[in-house]
């Protein structure tokens, strides 16, 4: 075959012809998958609160100095207020009972500290609380073994928290020292000198029901316990 021949049978191979699309390359792509999958939008990130939570809340006592009890839980109070860690305390307690007294010769319902000494405090121990509270002017220490604190037994917070809230009408009987039908005599008021039959007792406001005889006749005259005496025989 002569070189004009082989010229002549080249020219006439076909080329591969190309279209070039006049589509953006996002839409040939989305015209292109049918694989029927739809990809989820991305979530958008938001930083999620982290609140601290109290865990475990409980009674404890503390140790502090004597005849300031009131006065150092007041300034407990004042330092969690401003501490921003209200959310790790509750109440605060100077344990205490209402009893009946006489002074003066008048009859008054008063507190009594049932431990001089000692304070309750309803927390969460923590680093920062037990900071807090080491760290009030008056505080000693909490009660517990080995320098840790430990929380009071359940039956002792509710004796405690019972005699707190009882009223002056749940007071404690008085010990007048008298016996209905002991023979006393009256020692101060109108009725001075005067002999007579203890009638009556009231224990818990300390009066007694006296039968006098006044002109002959038998009169019940109610006096306090300390207005009288015992007769001796």
């Amino acid at each position: 075959m002569s070189e004009t021949e082989l010229n002549t049978d080249e020219s006439m191979v076909d080329e591969p012809q190309y279209e070039m699309s006049s589509e953006p390359a996002d839409k040939i792509w989305e015209d292109d998958d049918d694989s029927g999958f739809d990809a989820p939008a991305p979530k958008p990130f938001v930083e999620e609160k982290q609140e601290r939570v109290p865990s475990k809340m409980d009674w404890y006592i503390l140790k502090v100095q004597v005849n300031r009890e009131d006065s150092i839980k007041q300034d407990l109070e004042r330092r969690i207020a401003v501490s921003g860690l209200q959310e790790f305390f509750g109440e605060i307690l100077v344990p205490s009972e209402k009893i009946t007294e006489i002074r003066g010769d008048k009859k008054k319902v008063v507190k009594r500290k049932l431990y001089p000494g000692y304070i309750m405090i309803f927390m969460e121990v923590l680093d920062d609380t037990w900071f807090l509270v080491r760290e009030t002017a008056g505080v000693g220490d909490f009660t517990g073994a080995q320098g840790k604190p430990t929380p009071m037994l359940a039956h002792e917070v509710e004796r405690i928290l019972k005699l707190a809230k009882e009223g002056p009408e749940k007071a404690p009987e008085l010990k007048v020292g008298y016996q209905t039908g002991q023979e006393v005599k009256v020692k101060d008021g109108p009725f001075e000198t005067l002999e007579g039959v203890v009638d009556n007792i009231d224990y818990v406001n300390g009066r007694v029901t006296v039968i006098i005889s006044i002109f002959g006749r038998s009169t019940p005259v109610e006096l306090e316990y300390w207005q009288i005496e015992s007769v001796d025989k």
